[in-house]
């Protein structure tokens, strides 16, 4: 077996892949840039290698620093990882030439899988069904609009290497060809140094269903079964689970078979995906291959017991499968959250910044469950702009759909983040959601069951006795710490302004008594004090795990994804508090405001100029993402106050309106 591998990536994939060559008994090397100079990665590896400066077109993308550092760590082989060069054939050629063992697919598979182009020639060769589409290169905007109308609206615009929900967007309109096609080529350029772009046509309500295969250099190929990924947002997966709740046996059994039949015409030698976009119905049809590790690999491995990365070492070592198909079988179901650091209450917009606090929940076999974290980052570390937005991917295991589904709702309740934005109150929402629940799904879910964008969701009457429950065990431990003269029973509860009135007594447990409803609830095993960030008690009954910190007046309060602003008043206090006005928020109206932290591309307008609302005025790019905005009123511009190449904070004023 190697004694050493370099692993060519960073974050959390660079963390997985060192926990499995540890427990292999091999040594690893991390290359790093400058953004990564203290990251956890960095902190694990046996021994590092400094690339350059942040931006990955410097550093992680730069074949020749990576080969440097093998050559000065004596690395016998090189896992990629995702994304960078991990679907790069010529820096998998170039390992070669210099005698270093590419951890992937050997070039001539990447070559003909790994384009997206090239992949859809090969499948029609091979028999396999695919999407309609112009198959072949696009010379630019006027050439996109042309094949555009002649596939028929809506058409998908993609970059030929894009991954990973880059390099992509869905065109309904000639107008969203001419803005999406050069930001397309863009976003390709800066994430996989290609800016080669193909069109196909856009399947409405579709699932995005893949089959994981695994080959090795003597022949053998299996598939390991399937991954949902259809819930998605901005083409980027949010939420995956394996099984598939669509495929019935003959499905999956025929999915598979494709899959395996076309890695088998290439000599496929690792792990790699067949992705099909899939009808309700049922029908599939070849989308494309990602010839690596897929980010939600961790699903697969749950249901199958194997360590993906390990199989491609032993691959990549020249060792046969130690499996045939038949060995294979699904057992439990398992799901994966990708917890991104995005705010959506903000149109799930990157937020930068540091983790402030980063507990996540804890993981193992816990009962019937299994709970666990990949993650690539410890509390106080950055999030950059620079690289993708994940903080971390949350994966359950249960042995039925929906005992994963409840045990991703409470380790969704247990993880707690501060210092930026972050999904965890959405994919908390999803969980809870019936549809998801019963398994409907299709691409379109975000923008379906969200059509005005994430705001959180209404308390239930459970929540609303857990948040009323848990503001009331605080107030008492804080009056009594601060204030004991002051300790009284009686209490008036204000949840998102409606009034309550509790009355709250010690005995073996906390006794909550709603006294216009004429219901006690019993609070007991509390597990909090003042600074804690997370509440844990147990509820008449139902374990819980809540969001709290203080607030004025009060207390903020999330469980899962509702929350809400509470208030411990004394009656008095109460009467008063209702004769307050109400605070106006401040008229942005005639302004333009940066809605992220990024970096500025394009600021389009002047001076002077007429405006017209829906009008593009500004390109800002955050974690390899290019965001057009717009302006949202008809307005002659007043003063700008950015330009191409500024850094802008969340919020900041861009354009000023008179």
């Amino acid at each position: 077996m190697f004694s050493k591998i370099l692993i060519a990536n960073r974050g959390e994939i660079a963390v997985r892949i060192i926990k499995t060559c540890r427990r292999m008994g091999i040594a690893t090397v991390v290359v790093y840039s400058e953004a990564d100079a203290d990251s956890m990665a960095v902190e694990m590896a046996d021994e590092t290698v400094f690339i350059g400066p942040a931006p990955a077109a410097q550093s992680y993308l730069v074949a020749d620093k990576i080969i440097a550092a093998c050559r000065e760590t004596g690395a016998e082989a090189i896992h990629p990882g995702f994304g960078f060069l991990s679907e790069n054939a010529g820096f998998a050629k170039r390992c070669a030439d210099e005698k270093i063992v590419f951890i992937g697919p050997n070039p001539h598979a990447i070559d003909a899988m790994g384009d997206k182009i090239q992949s859809k020639l090969f499948a029609v060769k091979a028999g396999v069904s695919v999407v309609p589409g112009h198959v072949g290169e696009i010379d630019d905007t006027a050439h996109a609009i042309k094949i555009s109308e002649e596939i028929g609206y809506p058409v998908m615009i993609k970059a030929s290497a894009g991954g990973g929900g880059k390099g992509i967007r869905v065109a309904w309109n000639t107008k969203d060809v001419e803005e999406g096609f050069p930001a397309v080529k863009a976003e390709a350029k800066a994430s996989f140094g290609d800016d080669r772009i193909f069109i196909e046509k856009f399947i409405e309500s579709p699932r995005h269903i893949e089959i994981q295969v695994l080959g090795d250099k003597h022949g053998h190929v299996v598939h390991l079964f399937e991954r949902e990924c259809s819930i998605q947002r901005r083409n980027q997966k949010v939420i995956e689970e394996a099984p598939s709740p669509l495929l019935d046996e003959k499905t999956r059994d025929a999915m598979g078979e494709q899959a395996v039949r076309l890695a088998k015409a290439v000599n496929y030698d690792s792990a790699g995906t067949v992705e099909f976009v899939a009808g309700q119905d049922k029908s599939f049809f070849f989308l494309e291959m990602n010839t690596r590790l897929q980010v939600e690999h961790p699903v697969t491995e749950l249901i199958t017991g194997l360590d993906l990365v390990e199989q491609m070492i032993r691959s990549a070592y020249g060792e046969k499968l130690a499996f045939t198909q038949k060995d294979l079988k699904i057992d439990g179901w398992a799901i994966e959250s990708r917890i991104y650091a995005e705010d959506p209450y903000r149109g799930f917009l990157p937020s930068i910044g540091r983790l402030v606090r980063y507990d996540p929940p804890a993981e193992g076999n816990i009962g019937k469950i299994k709970v666990r974290n990949d993650a690539g980052v410890r509390e106080g570390d950055e999030i950059s702009m620079f690289y993708d937005p994940m903080i971390s991917k949350l994966s359950t295991w249960a042995k039925t759909r929906l005992e994963a589904v409840d045990a991703m709702g409470t380790a969704l309740e247990d993880f707690h983040i501060e210092g930026l934005g972050q999904n965890i109150p959405f994919l908390a929402a999803v969980m809870d959601q019936e549809r998801f629940r019963s398994g409907k799904l299709s691409t379109n879910y975000i923008k379906d069951e969200f059509p005005g964008g994430f705001t959180g969701v209404a308390p239930t009457a459970f929540q609303r006795d857990l948040m009323a429950a848990v503001a009331c065990a605080m107030h008492r431990v804080l009056t009594r710490r601060a204030a004991p003269q002051l300790m009284r029973d009686d209490w008036v509860v204000i949840e998102n302004g409606e009034r309550r009135l509790v009355r709250v007594t010690n005995g073996a447990a906390l006794s909550v008594e709603f006294l216009d409803e004429g219901r006690t609830l019993t609070l007991k095993d509390i597990d909090w004090r003042p600074g804690k960030p997370v509440f844990k008690g147990v509820l008449d009954g139902r374990a819980f795990a809540a969001q709290v910190e203080p607030a004025p007046e009060g207390f903020s309060i999330r469980h899962r994804a509702a929350r809400a602003k509470v208030l411990v008043l004394t009656p008095r206090t109460a009467e008063l508090h209702e004769k307050l006005p109400p605070k106006k928020a401040a008229d942005t109206s005639k302004m333009v405001l940066s809605p992220m932290p990024g970096l500025v591309v394009t600021l389009d307008v002047a001076v002077g100029q007429q405006v017209r609302g829906g009008e593009a005025v500004a390109v800002i790019e955050a974690m390899k993402m290019q965001n057009i905005i717009r302006a949202e009123r008809d307005g002659v511009v007043k003063a700008v106050n950015a330009q191409a190449g500024d850094s802008v904070a969340a919020d900041e004023v861009l354009v000023e309106f008179a």
